[in-house]
């Protein structure tokens, strides 16, 4: 196929499009590099340099056969502090994409969508079937823009799916999280031995949790990729699929840190804080209708997530 991928200079992107160019696609990257890297599109792929508002331009003149949508705003708290940001670029901004690939014809679609959509659900694991109550702006736009996608696929018969992801972490030949600001906690607990930092900040000690701390599903990016890969390939016209990617298993902010003194060899000091307004205690997908649908399985365990997250620091 001939593939566009927004926003594929970012991490997963990145990794999206390294994986497509492995599977015989022909791809091209669109991002305006506001937070994307020119040196993370992997060799193979090219670039146009532009935002969503120009991607009419490049589909109608390239003859694409799907787009994999990455491009968007992903800071909670920016989110809440800059709602409209987050409103115009993921909800506005996706519709723009959905009516230059109708103009276009292209008519499949993966989504990158997320588990802010579930806001903090009392169940867990998280199902596609728990009811999506967004509590901040970025999980309420990326909400929006999973409706629109939905309304088209009725409407227009687009083949269309949605993929939400909670923690992402690791890294794949060279590519890797280099976010500004870094607000993931694996990279964050990294940056104690990498000499970036004196300390990890642990938010939250007295959750009803094993041991006190938050707890939460961490995936590889090598995984997440080759689900969007599958997706791709199962698209159906006139249908939205959504699927939670997740391994199911839960880890605390005090199993990560000691994950990352594994990898490392450091003491990796920590400092306890109070815990954040809105972080909810447990927050595990459930992957089961991905494996089922799509075929898809993580291979890959928080010690190798960390390990690869590791690599690529010291790279």
């Amino acid at each position: 196929m001939k593939v566009l991928v927004t926003g594929g200079a970012g991490y997963i992107g990145s990794v999206v499009t390294a994986q497509l160019l492995d599977a015989g696609h022909d791809v091209v990257v669109l991002d305006d590099l506001s937070t994307g890297h020119r040196d993370a599109v992997p060799d193979g792929a090219a670039l146009v340099e532009a935002s969503l508002r120009e991607a009419g331009a490049v589909l109608g003149r390239r003859g694409f056969d799907a787009v994999l949508h990455f491009a968007a705003k992903s800071l909670v708290a920016e989110s809440v502090r800059n709602p409209e940001l987050y409103w115009s670029t993921n909800a506005v901004g996706t519709l723009t994409l959905m009516d230059a690939m109708r103009d276009a014809g292209v008519r499949r679609l993966v989504f990158s969508s997320t588990a802010a959509t579930y806001g903090a659900p009392a169940e867990s694991p998280i199902t596609e079937d728990t009811p999506a109550v967004p509590s901040n702006p970025y999980g309420q736009a990326k909400l929006a823009a999973d409706h629109a996608i939905a309304g088209d696929a009725r409407a227009h018969g687009l083949a269309a799916v949605s993929l939400r992801y909670f923690n992402v972490g690791g890294a794949v030949d060279g590519l890797g999280e280099r976010h500004d600001p870094e607000t993931h906690l694996i990279p964050n607990v990294l940056a104690v031995p990498a000499g970036r930092r004196d300390a990890v900040e642990v938010y939250g000690t007295d959750y009803p949790t094993r041991d006190g701390t938050a707890i939460r599903d961490y995936l590889h990016v090598d995984d997440l990729a080759r689900a969007h890969l599958l997706a791709l390939d199962s698209a159906a016209p006139g249908e939205h699929r959504i699927y939670n990617l997740g391994t199911g298993t839960g880890f605390s902010v005090r199993e990560v840190v000691d994950a990352c003194r594994r990898a490392t060899g450091d003491p990796v000091p920590h400092i306890d804080r109070d815990r954040r307004p809105g972080d909810p205690p447990v927050l595990v997908a459930s992957g089961e209708r991905a494996r089922a649908e799509l075929g898809w399985t993580p291979r890959h365990d928080l010690d190798r997530i960390v390990a690869d997250a590791w690599a690529f620091i010291r790279s």
